[in-house]
């Protein structure tokens, strides 16, 4: 039997990356510009379809440091952050010299809980600091409560920085995520959904606001003969061989989408009648997700007493990639002594939850040795897998 390694989610090339890719060796664009940077940048242009303004950078990470740097974030101010994400939705607020402020997730959408939200907002204002922006994130490609997020933080004049990293595709209300915020983020790392090896993007709702950021990103150069600099820059952009990856990837865009929600049916479909096992998916018909990774919440006390790592170790035994959900910020070493608002709700999803194999390049052979473990994993259950 082959026991090769099924990855969590490996990048998926779709055939046309290489085109692009040659046309910028045989052009000898081989720079941080180019034709297919601006190419790249146009195409997440008309698929995000609200007249906003795209720049391509080296990472999401980027993006989220040069949208707080957009929203005028300095050092000593208060941001509030969701603390259920990756480490790369915080660290930027330390880079300024900021201080976060996390927040508990919901347990619909597992994002930024509004009442803990506005909690932590009444608060922060009650001790004479008021937070200067928040980022929300769509975890793992679903959409977080739009409105309710976005009515707090207009009732207390805050921008939302939307941290849409792991949620091109995904929708709210038929409108695509990264389109909602004041700023939003783009992630292209080698695990998302689309992938330009490393790479993000930042999305703008003005033109002169894009035109700064990719002005902080190219070592915030003046408009001299010579090298002069008035402000602190970043090397921060894209490249051009990056981005014509990039161009490839967005012709199978859709595709990979299609193929990430089919993954996530044939867990529903394997769990339907697993008492022990709640599959994350969307609460109505208003969340459209890309289910960029499937994920599951074990309940040890209806499993036996078998918990989400003796499955995570049994997969592995398989040489087959899990992870647990992100462990939530506020409780990771470097960020445990800053302040959080809300209960354990994100706690227990990290405590409890995995994320399954959920590449679009999944093959039916790779499926069904998914399939053998769960069923191995809960045979002694009398529900089924």
């Amino acid at each position: 039997m082959n026991n090769s390694k099924i990855w969590l989610s490996s990048p998926h090339m779709g055939g046309t990356e290489q085109e692009f890719v040659k046309e910028a060796f045989e052009t000898n664009w081989i720079a941080p510009l180019g034709p297919n940077v601006n190419g790249f940048e146009k195409d997440l242009e008309n698929y995000l379809n609200e007249k906003v303004f795209v720049g391509a950078l080296s990472s999401g990470t980027a993006a989220i440091h040069l949208g707080l740097i957009l929203l005028g974030i300095q050092s000593g101010d208060e941001v509030i952050c969701q603390s259920m994400t990756f480490s790369a939705s915080a660290n930027p607020i330390l880079y300024l010299g900021a201080k976060p402020v996390f927040v508990d997730s919901e347990a619909e959408t597992w994002n930024i809980c509004p009442m803990a939200l506005e909690e932590a907002i009444k608060d922060r204002i009650s001790n004479g600091v008021r937070p200067k922006a928040i980022i929300a994130v769509h975890l793992y490609g679903m959409p977080y409560k739009v409105e309710e997020i976005h009515a707090i933080a207009k009732k207390y004049e805050i921008p939302v920085l939307e941290d849409s990293a792991e949620a091109l595709g995904s929708l709210y209300k038929n409108q695509r995520c990264g389109t909602f915020g004041d700023i939003g983020v783009l992630s292209f790392n080698g695990n998302k959904i689309i992938t330009t090896s490393g790479g993000g993007a930042i999305v703008t709702k003005k033109a002169e606001l894009k035109d700064k950021a990719l002005f902080f990103s190219t070592q915030a150069r003046d408009n001299a003969p010579h090298y002069q600099h008035s402000e602190i820059g970043y090397n921060y952009r894209m490249s051009n061989i990056c981005a014509g990856i990039g161009r490839g990837q967005m012709e199978v865009l859709d595709t990979h989408v299609d193929l990430r929600r089919n993954i996530h049916r044939f867990y529903v479909d394997l769990f339907e009648d697993v008492e022990s096992v709640t599959i994350f998916k969307e609460p109505n018909s208003n969340y459209f997700s890309n289910h960029w990774l499937s994920a599951i919440i074990i309940d040890s006390k209806k499993n036996n007493g078998k918990t989400r790592e003796d499955l995570r170790l049994l997969f592995d035994s398989e040489n087959i990639e899990t992870r647990p959900l992100w462990k939530p910020m506020h409780m990771q070493p470097v960020f445990e002594k800053y302040a959080y608002y809300g209960n354990k709700v994100a706690q227990n999803l990290f405590e409890n939850g995995l994320c399954l194999p959920s590449g679009s390049n999944l093959t039916n052979e790779d499926k069904g040795r998914i399939k053998e473990v769960l069923v191995k994993f809960f045979k002694s259950n009398k529900n089924k897998a």
